[in-house]
Protein backbone atom coordinates (compact mmCIF):
# COMPACT_ATOMS: atom_id res chain seq x y z
CA UNK A 1 0.00 0.00 0.00
CA UNK A 2 1.32 3.57 -0.93
CA UNK A 3 1.04 5.95 2.12
CA UNK A 4 -1.18 9.55 1.08
CA UNK A 5 0.46 12.18 2.73
CA UNK A 6 -2.65 14.12 4.63
CA UNK A 7 -4.89 11.09 4.42
CA UNK A 8 -7.88 9.90 7.29
CA UNK A 9 -6.12 7.77 9.93
CA UNK A 10 -8.19 4.62 10.42
CA UNK A 11 -8.60 1.11 11.87
CA UNK A 12 -7.59 -2.22 10.74
CA UNK A 13 -10.96 -4.70 9.84
CA UNK A 14 -10.75 -8.50 10.50
CA UNK A 15 -8.96 -8.90 6.88
CA UNK A 16 -6.19 -6.48 7.95
CA UNK A 17 -7.70 -3.80 5.69
CA UNK A 18 -7.66 -0.11 6.13
CA UNK A 19 -11.14 1.40 6.76
CA UNK A 20 -10.74 4.91 7.16
CA UNK A 21 -12.47 7.05 9.44
CA UNK A 22 -14.71 10.23 8.63
CA UNK A 23 -12.75 13.43 9.03
CA UNK A 24 -15.02 15.05 11.22
CA UNK A 25 -14.99 12.28 13.41
CA UNK A 26 -18.55 10.87 12.71
CA UNK A 27 -19.57 7.26 10.99
CA UNK A 28 -20.15 6.77 7.69
CA UNK A 29 -23.79 6.65 6.65
CA UNK A 30 -25.23 3.56 6.09
CA UNK A 31 -26.78 3.06 2.10
CA UNK A 32 -29.49 0.36 3.10
CA UNK A 33 -30.05 -2.83 4.57
CA UNK A 34 -27.61 -5.39 3.90
CA UNK A 35 -28.66 -8.07 1.44
CA UNK A 36 -29.82 -11.25 3.14
CA UNK A 37 -28.52 -14.33 1.89
CA UNK A 38 -31.84 -16.78 2.63
CA UNK A 39 -33.65 -13.75 0.35
CA UNK A 40 -30.74 -14.27 -2.45
CA UNK A 41 -31.09 -17.92 -2.64
CA UNK A 42 -34.91 -17.97 -2.62
CA UNK A 43 -34.90 -15.40 -5.52
CA UNK A 44 -32.65 -17.45 -7.47
CA UNK A 45 -34.12 -20.63 -6.56
CA UNK A 46 -37.77 -19.39 -7.36
CA UNK A 47 -36.14 -18.05 -11.03
CA UNK A 48 -35.28 -21.25 -12.11
CA UNK A 49 -38.18 -22.88 -11.09
CA UNK A 50 -40.11 -19.85 -13.40
CA UNK A 51 -38.29 -20.21 -15.80
CA UNK A 52 -39.45 -24.03 -16.53
CA UNK A 53 -42.93 -23.54 -15.24
CA UNK A 54 -43.30 -20.37 -18.11
CA UNK A 55 -40.43 -20.29 -20.27
CA UNK A 56 -38.29 -17.13 -20.99
CA UNK A 57 -40.52 -15.63 -23.15
CA UNK A 58 -43.11 -15.05 -20.13
CA UNK A 59 -41.11 -15.02 -17.18
CA UNK A 60 -41.66 -11.71 -15.27
CA UNK A 61 -40.12 -10.00 -12.48
CA UNK A 62 -43.37 -10.24 -10.91
CA UNK A 63 -43.58 -13.80 -11.33
CA UNK A 64 -40.43 -14.74 -9.44
CA UNK A 65 -40.94 -12.08 -6.83
CA UNK A 66 -44.34 -13.39 -6.00
CA UNK A 67 -42.57 -17.33 -5.92
CA UNK A 68 -39.88 -15.95 -3.94
CA UNK A 69 -42.30 -14.55 -1.42
CA UNK A 70 -40.47 -10.83 -1.50
CA UNK A 71 -41.67 -7.44 -2.81
CA UNK A 72 -40.88 -6.64 -7.02
CA UNK A 73 -38.58 -4.16 -5.67
CA UNK A 74 -36.11 -6.24 -3.46
CA UNK A 75 -35.33 -7.87 -7.07
CA UNK A 76 -34.94 -4.56 -9.17
CA UNK A 77 -32.20 -3.52 -5.99
CA UNK A 78 -30.82 -6.46 -6.84
CA UNK A 79 -30.84 -6.72 -10.42
CA UNK A 80 -31.91 -4.38 -12.87
CA UNK A 81 -33.77 -7.00 -15.21
CA UNK A 82 -34.75 -10.96 -15.94
CA UNK A 83 -31.62 -11.33 -18.17
CA UNK A 84 -29.10 -10.48 -14.73
CA UNK A 85 -31.46 -12.53 -12.75
CA UNK A 86 -31.70 -15.25 -14.76
CA UNK A 87 -27.89 -15.55 -15.63
CA UNK A 88 -27.00 -15.52 -11.70
CA UNK A 89 -29.63 -18.06 -11.30
CA UNK A 90 -27.86 -20.32 -13.84
CA UNK A 91 -24.15 -19.11 -12.33
CA UNK A 92 -24.40 -20.52 -8.81
CA UNK A 93 -25.85 -23.99 -9.96
CA UNK A 94 -21.99 -24.00 -11.82
CA UNK A 95 -20.33 -22.92 -8.85
CA UNK A 96 -21.41 -26.34 -7.03
CA UNK A 97 -19.39 -27.99 -9.94
CA UNK A 98 -15.90 -29.38 -8.23
CA UNK A 99 -12.88 -31.24 -8.84
CA UNK A 100 -11.74 -33.90 -6.69
CA UNK A 101 -8.32 -35.21 -6.80
CA UNK A 102 -9.23 -38.74 -8.14
CA UNK A 103 -5.47 -40.01 -8.55
CA UNK A 104 -4.63 -38.99 -12.62
CA UNK A 105 -5.33 -36.22 -14.80
CA UNK A 106 -7.72 -38.72 -16.69
CA UNK A 107 -9.78 -39.52 -13.88
CA UNK A 108 -10.13 -36.13 -12.95
CA UNK A 109 -11.25 -35.34 -16.37
CA UNK A 110 -14.14 -38.00 -17.05
CA UNK A 111 -15.41 -37.14 -13.43
CA UNK A 112 -15.57 -33.39 -13.88
CA UNK A 113 -17.28 -34.33 -17.33
CA UNK A 114 -20.37 -36.82 -15.80
CA UNK A 115 -20.70 -33.92 -12.97
CA UNK A 116 -21.19 -31.25 -15.49
CA UNK A 117 -23.81 -33.20 -17.56
CA UNK A 118 -25.54 -34.22 -14.20
CA UNK A 119 -25.98 -30.58 -14.05
CA UNK A 120 -27.06 -30.39 -17.02
CA UNK A 121 -29.70 -32.76 -16.94
CA UNK A 122 -31.73 -30.85 -14.10
CA UNK A 123 -34.80 -29.38 -16.06
CA UNK A 124 -33.79 -26.08 -14.16
CA UNK A 125 -30.25 -25.74 -15.43
CA UNK A 126 -30.94 -27.10 -18.82
CA UNK A 127 -33.68 -24.38 -19.20
CA UNK A 128 -31.89 -21.34 -17.79
CA UNK A 129 -28.81 -22.22 -19.75
CA UNK A 130 -30.38 -22.58 -23.00
CA UNK A 131 -32.59 -19.72 -22.62
CA UNK A 132 -29.98 -16.92 -21.43
CA UNK A 133 -27.72 -18.44 -24.01
CA UNK A 134 -30.15 -17.69 -26.94
CA UNK A 135 -31.50 -14.34 -25.69
CA UNK A 136 -27.62 -13.41 -25.77
CA UNK A 137 -27.59 -14.07 -29.15
CA UNK A 138 -28.69 -10.84 -29.45
CA UNK A 139 -27.64 -8.77 -26.69
CA UNK A 140 -23.63 -8.30 -26.15
CA UNK A 141 -24.32 -6.65 -22.34
CA UNK A 142 -26.08 -10.47 -21.85
CA UNK A 143 -23.19 -12.43 -23.42
CA UNK A 144 -20.74 -10.90 -21.61
CA UNK A 145 -22.41 -11.04 -18.36
CA UNK A 146 -22.50 -14.99 -19.23
CA UNK A 147 -18.84 -15.13 -19.76
CA UNK A 148 -18.12 -13.16 -16.68
CA UNK A 149 -20.43 -15.07 -14.03
CA UNK A 150 -20.32 -18.40 -15.86
CA UNK A 151 -17.40 -18.83 -18.57
CA UNK A 152 -14.66 -16.92 -16.60
CA UNK A 153 -15.59 -18.15 -13.30
CA UNK A 154 -15.61 -22.03 -14.28
CA UNK A 155 -12.03 -21.62 -15.45
CA UNK A 156 -11.32 -22.37 -12.01
CA UNK A 157 -11.61 -26.13 -12.60
CA UNK A 158 -9.34 -25.69 -15.41
CA UNK A 159 -6.65 -24.04 -13.46
CA UNK A 160 -6.80 -26.39 -10.57
CA UNK A 161 -6.79 -29.47 -12.59
CA UNK A 162 -3.76 -28.51 -15.06
CA UNK A 163 -1.73 -27.35 -12.22
CA UNK A 164 -2.33 -30.98 -9.83
CA UNK A 165 -1.45 -32.60 -13.38
CA UNK A 166 1.84 -30.82 -13.62
CA UNK A 167 2.53 -31.75 -9.63
CA UNK A 168 1.91 -35.15 -10.70
CA UNK A 169 4.31 -35.14 -13.90
CA UNK A 170 1.66 -35.50 -16.00
CA UNK A 171 1.97 -32.38 -18.24
CA UNK A 172 5.35 -30.41 -18.19
CA UNK A 173 5.64 -26.74 -16.42
CA UNK A 174 4.66 -23.96 -17.46
CA UNK A 175 6.86 -22.00 -19.75
CA UNK A 176 9.61 -19.64 -18.51
CA UNK A 177 7.37 -16.24 -19.63
CA UNK A 178 3.81 -18.66 -19.41
CA UNK A 179 2.89 -16.90 -22.22
CA UNK A 180 0.87 -19.77 -23.86
CA UNK A 181 -0.87 -20.59 -20.17
CA UNK A 182 -4.32 -18.64 -20.74
CA UNK A 183 -4.57 -19.91 -24.49
CA UNK A 184 -4.29 -23.76 -23.15
CA UNK A 185 -6.73 -22.89 -20.35
CA UNK A 186 -9.21 -21.19 -22.71
CA UNK A 187 -8.50 -24.31 -25.00
CA UNK A 188 -9.06 -26.61 -22.60
CA UNK A 189 -12.19 -25.31 -20.95
CA UNK A 190 -13.84 -24.74 -24.33
CA UNK A 191 -12.90 -27.95 -25.64
CA UNK A 192 -14.69 -29.58 -22.41
CA UNK A 193 -17.64 -27.32 -21.95
CA UNK A 194 -18.28 -27.32 -25.88
CA UNK A 195 -18.01 -30.95 -26.26
CA UNK A 196 -20.33 -31.81 -23.00
CA UNK A 197 -22.42 -29.45 -23.89
CA UNK A 198 -23.29 -30.17 -27.46
CA UNK A 199 -23.60 -34.22 -26.88
CA UNK A 200 -26.07 -33.62 -24.17
CA UNK A 201 -28.54 -30.28 -24.96
CA UNK A 202 -27.95 -30.36 -28.98
CA UNK A 203 -26.88 -34.36 -30.06
CA UNK A 204 -29.47 -35.54 -26.58
CA UNK A 205 -27.11 -38.10 -26.02
CA UNK A 206 -25.82 -39.45 -23.09
CA UNK A 207 -22.40 -38.49 -21.49
CA UNK A 208 -21.53 -41.72 -19.68
CA UNK A 209 -18.69 -43.33 -17.75
CA UNK A 210 -17.65 -45.31 -21.52
CA UNK A 211 -18.26 -41.86 -23.65
CA UNK A 212 -16.22 -39.89 -20.39
CA UNK A 213 -13.20 -42.04 -21.05
CA UNK A 214 -13.17 -42.27 -24.75
CA UNK A 215 -13.18 -38.13 -24.44
CA UNK A 216 -10.62 -37.84 -22.13
CA UNK A 217 -8.26 -40.30 -23.81
CA UNK A 218 -9.01 -38.10 -26.89
CA UNK A 219 -8.29 -34.83 -24.96
CA UNK A 220 -5.20 -36.60 -23.35
CA UNK A 221 -3.76 -36.82 -26.90
CA UNK A 222 -4.00 -33.47 -27.71
CA UNK A 223 -2.47 -32.17 -24.24
CA UNK A 224 0.57 -34.17 -25.37
CA UNK A 225 1.10 -32.08 -28.03
CA UNK A 226 1.94 -29.32 -25.98
CA UNK A 227 5.08 -31.18 -24.16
Amino acid sequence: MIPVTGAATGHRDVLGGMVPAMHNGTSPKKTGRPRSADADRAILDATRAVLVELGWGKLTMGDVATRAGVAKTTLYRRWAGKSELVVDAVAVLFDELELPDRGSLQADIEGVVQQFAALLALPEARTALMAVVAESTHDEALRLRIREAVVDRQKRLVVLGRRRAQERGELPPDGPDGADTATQIDLIFDVIAGAVVHRALVSGEPVDAAWARTFSTLLLGGLAAFR
